[in-house]
């Protein structure tokens, strides 16, 4: 098995080989996959932290030492907790601009090693101290199919980067998501943190929210945002109509 490492701020993760494919998620700085195949110039990988599935292009990374995957992986790295982290790459005295959610791995002091190339980090760095000032500074965050970063974010995109920056792994997809944790239910028994989960026409789920409280919710839908929720689902205030059909609501917290 070949391992790699991002070492840009951030790239597309791509469901075919090429260019023009379908964005399906992003890697971060500092994230680590497994290599399955190689075409031409794109690879496919399995990420590390999500187990997630997609193509990178081969000049969007570099490769990793099989005992330091391990390293990294029996010993998560520190997160960048910020919208805008600096990495100043030493080599060349380049900078590059970290989205939050980017791994530091193998930090030394303020240095960022990603195999032979060094980075000074220039930012705060570690956990949000919870999940709503987390939530919260992702407020008009435009939606981007694929999104993770502040600049661009999709539904379950957001619930993950939330739960990521107080060190609790969500897997990728809102249909992966309500997968994990506890069901509730009711909306009168939830938490701030609980996720709800809603259906698309066929029944099956298409989106997610994290649950500020029993009637309200922050999610990317247009932009992060938060709306009022009760049983039927979603009320957007914009529109004047229920946006979201509620499913299942989930605790991932443990009580």
């Amino acid at each position: 098995m070949e391992y790699g490492i991002c070492n840009l701020a951030v790239i597309p993760l791509r469901s075919e080989p090429n260019d023009t494919s379908e964005q399906v998620s992003q890697i971060l700085f500092g994230e680590i996959f497994e290599i399955t195949e190689w075409k031409g110039s794109w690879v496919k990988i399995i990420t590390s932290f999500d187990n997630y599935i997609g193509w990178i292009g081969r000049l969007q990374f570099i490769m990793l030492a099989h005992f330091a995957y391990k390293k990294y992986k029996h010993t998560p790295p520190p997160l960048t907790n910020r919208a805008v982290t600096q990495a100043w790459k030493i080599a060349n005295n380049s900078v590059l601009y970290l989205p939050v959610c980017s791994s530091l791995t193998f930090l030394e002091g303020t240095t960022c090693h990603l195999g032979n190339e060094k980075f000074e980090i220039i930012g705060d760095i570690g956990f949000h101290e919870n999940l709503m000032e987390a939530a919260i500074s992702f407020l008009n965050t435009p939606y981007q199919w694929g999104g993770r970063t502040h600049f661009g974010i999709d539904c379950s995109g957001f619930t993950q980067a939330v739960f990521k920056l107080n060190g609790i792994t969500l897997l990728r997809d809102a249909s992966l998501q309500a997968s994990q944790g506890i069901e509730i239910s009711s909306l009168q028994d939830v938490k701030l943190g609980d996720l709800a989960f809603f259906e698309n026409n066929e029944g099956n789920i298409a989106h997610v929210g994290m649950l500020l409280n029993s009637s309200t919710i922050i999610h990317a839908s247009g932009k992060v945002k938060i709306d009022i929720i009760d049983e039927k689902g979603i009320y957007s205030e914009e529109l004047k109509h229920y946006t979201h059909k509620l499913q299942i609501i989930k605790r991932i917290i443990k009580p």
